[in-house]
């Protein structure tokens, strides 16, 4: 949110806001990059070990920590194939150069390295196998959880036909920007859980029955809702705030509120109402570019021009595909 406090130097808010806006996007181009990422760290500590380090061969053990981490964020087929490579990678250069000693690949070499790779391997595999055994029964119980706030909110579209799945269209919008912006799995399920319930709002006494089953344990993994109910509180002041002038670009509200906002506006220029008809897609976009930098994130505008675009040819290569009759 936009902090007004007295005497507040403009300059320095805005700094801020611009160092918070940079922090963010670094976070997001590592985790969508996070693959490339990976090769390119290991690569460049592999050369920086041989060339500066003299008892290379200490230094191995450095390597389980990119695996494990590798296992842990995108799972065990990633870490194993950073094990190879860093394998790989390592006994290309014992055999060109030597790893503190003569440089060829003999007996006594492979004594060693041999068993570093195979635990190397079996490490990135059992932490990779692991955190996809944790993310799954995770998703089970969301899974739950999901289903249950979507049959709170078909019950609460129900009263008007024609906004009848609207914020079930605005989760999967919203996911779909996050996807393009780069934000984690965990921001893109807090966005969808934030979608089904911006109509509904965080107070809303259904609501509060069903959070109330939730468990309030710190490590609890439905954590996802309670920090989606948040957002939706804060988008529920998103328009008071970009109504005071603010470029919305520049403000404190995060990402995830942003999203929100061009994904419900979108999808409730695509819906028909008693006094218009629905917009078509592109001329929606239109109509929500008009807004960019004032009322809406220019970022996530740019990411809903190229998801729009990319519907709108899938939409006529489907079109366009002769169509079966039967004999």
């Amino acid at each position: 949110m936009i902090e007004t406090t007295p005497g507040t130097d403009p300059d320095s808010k805005a700094e801020r806001m611009s160092d918070n806006a940079a922090i963010e996007r670094v976070k997001r181009f590592t985790y969508k990059h996070f693959e490339r990422l990976l090769v390119v760290l290991l690569v460049a500590s592999l050369l920086l070990i041989h060339f500066y380090i003299d008892n290379k061969l200490a230094f191995l053990s450095f390597y389980y920590l990119p695996v494990i981490a590798a296992g842990f964020l995108v799972g065990h087929r990633m870490a194993v194939w950073a094990a190879v490579f860093v394998m790989a990678l390592v006994l290309f250069i014992q055999a060109m150069e030597g790893l503190g000693g003569p440089p060829g690949l003999h007996l006594e070499e492979f004594s060693f390295l041999l068993p570093w790779g195979g635990f190397l391997i079996l490490t990135g595999y059992a932490v990779g196998s692991l955190a996809e055994q944790r993310k799954a029964r995770t998703d089970d119980v969301r899974g739950t959880y999901l289903t249950m706030l979507e049959l709170l909110t078909l019950h609460a579209d129900s009263g008007d036909r024609m906004r009848r799945g609207h914020s079930y269209r605005v989760g999967e919008r919203a996911v779909g920007l996050a996807k393009e912006l780069g934000l984690t799995d965990s921001q893109q399920e807090d966005l969808r859980v934030a979608g089904l319930l911006h109509e509904i709002g965080p107070r809303d006494p259904r609501l509060v029955r069903v959070m109330s089953d939730i468990p309030t344990t710190k490590d609890s993994k439905l954590s996802s809702v309670r920090k989606a109910l948040r957002l939706v509180d804060e988008y529920s002041h998103y328009h008071e705030v970009v109504s005071t002038g603010w470029p919305v670009d520049d403000t404190r509200i995060s990402i995830g509120a942003k999203i929100l906002a061009v994904a419900d506006a979108y999808e409730t220029l695509l819906t028909p109402t008693s006094t218009r008809q629905a917009f078509a897609p592109w001329t929606a976009l239109e109509e929500i570019e008009r807004g960019i930098g004032s009322t809406f994130a220019s970022e996530v505008v740019k990411a809903l021009r190229k998801g729009a675009t990319i519907e709108r040819a899938e939409m006529a290569d489907a079109d366009s595909q002769p169509s079966l009759k039967l004999a």
